[in-house]
């Protein structure tokens, strides 16, 4: 499963979610499923518009670990 370290970026730059909303023009409800994992597609635009804001790599974002959603795949 892809474990979305979100939070982890934002505090390493300091931000809050809401400036990490407006900065990347989601709403505060999309970046909370974000945040969560609660998402189940995610695209590329997407990841590199948070890529752009929070300064970082697509791999500092998501981590892959072995779980039991894998079977969904």
């Amino acid at each position: 499963m892809i474990i979305f370290n979100i939070d982890v970026m934002l505090a390493k730059r300091k931000m809050s979610v809401g400036e990490l909303a407006e900065n990347v023009g989601f709403t505060m409800a999309n970046v909370s499923l974000l945040k969560n994992g609660k998402i189940k597609a995610l695209k590329i635009s997407t990841l590199n518009k948070l890529c752009k804001v929070l300064d970082c790599q697509p791999c500092d974002l998501l981590e892959y670990v072995e779980g039991e959603d894998d079977e969904d795949a």
